[in-house]
């Protein structure tokens, strides 16, 4: 990397500064200054009541009180197995004030992961909610020994339920969330906790065996609060006095974790939390709910670009609309903007930089496919492929690798993948791409899911991007199948636009004709009503490959 000012520093706008200082504290702090700033201020908005900051920093600090009790504490972890339901900050900020080190379970794992989770973390005691079926499965993780106490919150606690829940029957290991808080007075003495402490294991997805958890401490979620913050102190419309912001997604995920959840206490913003994203839900709490702030994933603004006279619709409420999470294609992004007149902005992020790394611009000149620029006190750069020690000049394509007081310091309990996690003190992303003269970066790929097809590099992002254009496709996923040939090739999962009819793949060959190197077009296509999502929402080729690996080997038992 070049000294200073990086490339990036002279493509900030004005106001931004890189060497900004990075506030690092711990995320009971972040609350306690938060309610000592914005006190009766509503910090949440959940089935039209709302919470107080000094009203959720009692509450948590009551929930704190009893997982002491409780025998919770430093040393020991909590999992939280909540959708989005105030039960989730009163237990992620309760738990983190324990010393404790916290685990997120998804509402979407399966039993299998769960399990593996728990064992993995050493998580004995769970909170979870009758809501949605997640009491039962977690009282069979209780069954099968893996847990000392499941503690269960009646999710009519906050207003009529969407759908009819079963309450929480309580016997020995088994307590309701009303019950467990009897009588626990607000912490008059807390555990002493250190920046440095762990706050989270965030396990990644796992695109491969099972999911590691990504080692989080109260400094890395809080220098990654401050980065953000140092970023849009910069950008005049991320301010509007009061601020109202949307959260559909899973406050389990690092995305809205950080962004959404911490970085909106900590500027006094109100969160309109909401269990799932649902279009005219949305569109409702924009139009009606005067929604300030929208961060998404790109699924989001693929159905929002697609819905039936959005362009007619109003939009004047928002100063932000941030894509996060997953690429975003160029098309989606164009297209929302042309109908609605607002940029997606948003950047790039992994679980383990919790999640700050990059960010787009705002406002001014737009460079279309660019992930943006290294937030303030984040360092970038690109390494050679076949060497992550050897650092890449401007254009060339390599691995992106990140340091900071952002990044994690590795895995729990994986040491092996620690060491190969890391090139001297960079931490290696996956990410295929590069960063061109002005200091903006690129992706290209993601390392694991480039095809080799006849000896050259295919990136399958790249065709998606240029296919996305098609006037008929509202969503496509490129994975790498066998060829007798190349010994790889790109086969094309598509999801038509309503009332679309279906091409061939010659007709998607001649439509790409000059829009992808002859190495890249895609020899196979197939039509689907839907394509496979992760627990967040994201579109994910996990399935598909494992489809396409199983139609090989019954081909080749066919051919024996």
């Amino acid at each position: 990397m070049s000294a200073r000012p990086f490339p990036w520093e002279n493509s900030y706008p004005p106001g931004i500064r890189w060497d900004a200082p990075v506030a690092i504290s711990t995320v009971p702090e972040l609350l306690r200054d938060a309610a000592a700033r914005f006190g009766p201020s509503p910090a949440l908005e959940f089935r039209g009541a709302t919470i107080s900051y000094s009203d959720l920093l009692g509450r948590a600090e009551t929930v704190a009180s009893a997982l002491i009790r409780g025998g919770v504490g430093a040393g020991s972890a909590l999992a939280l197995y909540l959708p989005n339901t105030p039960y989730h900050p009163l237990a992620f900020f309760g738990g983190t004030m324990t010393g404790a080190r916290l685990v997120h379970l998804s509402p979407l794992d399966a039993e299998r992961e769960l399990a593996h989770k728990l064992k993995d973390s050493g998580a004995r005691v769970v909170i979870t909610t009758n809501l949605g079926g997640m009491m039962e499965k977690a009282e069979k993780l209780l069954e099968s020994g893996l847990l000392d106490l499941l503690i269960v919150g009646d999710d009519a606690a906050w207003g009529p339920s969407p759908v009819p829940c079963p309450p929480a029957v309580e016997r020995p290991r088994v307590v309701s969330f009303a019950s467990f808080v009897a009588g626990a007075e607000p912490l008059r003495d807390p555990p002493q906790i250190r920046p440095d402490d762990i706050a989270l294991l965030q396990y990644t997805g796992g695109t491969t065996g099972m999911p590691k958890g990504a080692i989080l401490t109260h400094a890395n979620l809080t220098a990654a609060v401050s980065m953000y913050a140092n970023w849009f102190a910069g950008v005049p419309t991320d301010a509007t006095g009061r601020d109202r912001i949307l959260c559909v997604l899973p406050l389990f995920h690092i995305y809205a974790l950080t962004t959404i959840l911490l970085r909106g206490l900590k500027r006094g913003a109100e969160i309109m939390l909401r269990p799932r994203f649902d279009v005219d839900t949305t569109l409702r709490d924009i139009e009606v709910g005067r929604a300030t702030h929208f961060p998404g994933v790109p699924t989001m603004w693929i159905a929002l670009a697609a819905s039936p006279g959005i362009e007619t619709r109003d939009f004047s409420s928002l100063a932000y609309c941030g894509s996060g999470g997953a690429p975003l294609p160029v098309e989606v992004a164009d297209r929302f903007e042309r109908l609605t007149g607002h940029r997606l902005v948003g950047g790039w992020g992994m679980t383990e930089t919790a999640p700050a790394g990059t960010n787009r611009l705002g406002a001014g000149p737009s460079k279309p496919g660019t992930i943006g620029l290294p937030l303030p006190g984040v360092e970038m750069d690109v390494a050679a492929l076949d060497d992550p020690h050897r650092v890449l000049g401007p254009g060339e394509v390599g691995e992106l690798r990140i340091r900071g007081p952002n990044v994690t310091q590795g895995y729990w309990n994986r040491p092996e993948e620690t060491a190969a996690a890391f090139a001297d003190d960079w931490f290696l992303t996956g990410d295929i791409g590069y960063m061109d003269e002005d200091g903006f970066f690129f992706i290209v790929d993601r390392k694991k899911d480039m095809i080799i097809s006849g000896g050259f590099n295919v990136y399958p992002q790249m065709i998606e991007q240029a296919i996305y254009e098609h006037p008929d496709v509202e969503e496509v996923l490129v994975v790498g199948v066998p060829d007798p040939y190349r010994g790889e090739a790109a086969k094309a999962f598509v999801k038509l636009r309503a009332g679309a009819e279906p091409f061939t793949l010659d007709a998607l060959q001649l439509f790409l004709k000059d829009k992808v190197g002859r190495h890249e077009m895609p020899h196979a296509l197939a039509f689907r009503p839907a394509l496979p999502r992760t627990a967040v929402g994201k579109l994910s080729k996990l399935e598909l490959r494992a489809e396409e690996q199983e139609r090989a080997r019954t081909a080749a038992r066919g051919a024996a």
